[in-house]
């Protein structure tokens, strides 16, 4: 079990208990109790869980995640105008990985029927938006689908992603900032968007900007890693060219 992984369930098992302890952890995942205690020192400096004496207990709200259905009406035109800017960035004939995320979805939804693609995504909405498109080859990347996103994670996942090499990756985010980069709340479904980030050679973020300055538990990348963003024009101009000075390109759609 990856270290990611091994804390979510810590995390888990905090909150269904109420407190959690040294000693039986190591016992559950048959690992050092230093190595419990490193898990818990790194949920206590996120927020997620409160050191106390032999183990810990819960605390804070950086993991708060809202559900697919939530996710989709949020934000509703923002999110398709940028999903139809994303279009031109598709390659007329070549590979890239969806993300899971609720604009990327949108466009999925997008794509001409005609379109000669290879795509590779680990999500299941995507997957079925695309199943009927002639002229896709369609890649699934399997692994323990998350209910929450419908989203693929863990071992089998992060494999696939290590195997390829994209044209492009559309990428998604519940927080990005110069400061504190890439971030979503769960640490197995920011592992998956690791992979696919290093899997792609040119990277694109499509995030609505109600997720500017946002800031969630698990981080999976730096602003810098991303070529392009595509937001909407509630991101400021002052913030937008801050952005560009670093070096990652902005569309506000």
């Amino acid at each position: 079990m990856y270290a990611p992984e091994r804390q979510q369930e810590i995390l888990r098992l905090a909150r269904d208990g109420g407190r959690v302890d040294v000693v039986s952890l190591a016992e559950e995942f048959q690992v050092t109790a230093e190595t419990i205690r490193r898990d818990l020192k790194a949920l206590d400096r996120a927020g997620l869980l409160r050191r106390v004496h032999g183990g810990a207990i819960p605390a804070g709200r950086l993991d708060f995640e809202p559900d697919l259905a939530e996710r989709e009406s949020t934000a509703a035109d923002e999110k398709d105008r940028i999903a139809k800017a994303a279009l031109a960035e598709l390659p007329a004939d070549g590979t890239m990985i969806l993300d899971a995320g609720s604009t990327v979805a949108l466009l999925a939804a997008a794509i001409p029927p005609e379109s000669s693609l290879t795509v590779v995504t680990h999500s299941l909405p995507i997957a079925a938006r695309l199943a009927d498109h002639p002229g896709i080859q369609l890649h699934l990347v399997g692994g323990r689908v998350r209910h929450r996103t419908r989203a693929a994670v863990d071992a089998w996942a992060l494999r696939a992603y290590g195997e390829i090499r994209a044209d492009l990756v559309l990428v998604a985010a519940n927080g990005f900032s110069a400061e504190h980069g890439l971030t979503t709340p769960d640490l197995a479904e920011a592992a998956v968007k690791r992979a696919a980030v290093a899997a792609a050679r040119r990277v694109v973020l499509l995030a609505d900007s109600s997720k500017h300055g946002q800031e969630h538990f698990a981080r999976f990348g730096a602003l810098s890693d991303v070529d392009l963003l595509i937001t909407d024009g509630g991101l400021s101009p002052d913030d937008a060219t801050a952005i560009e000075r670093a070096g990652t390109e902005v569309v506000r759609a």
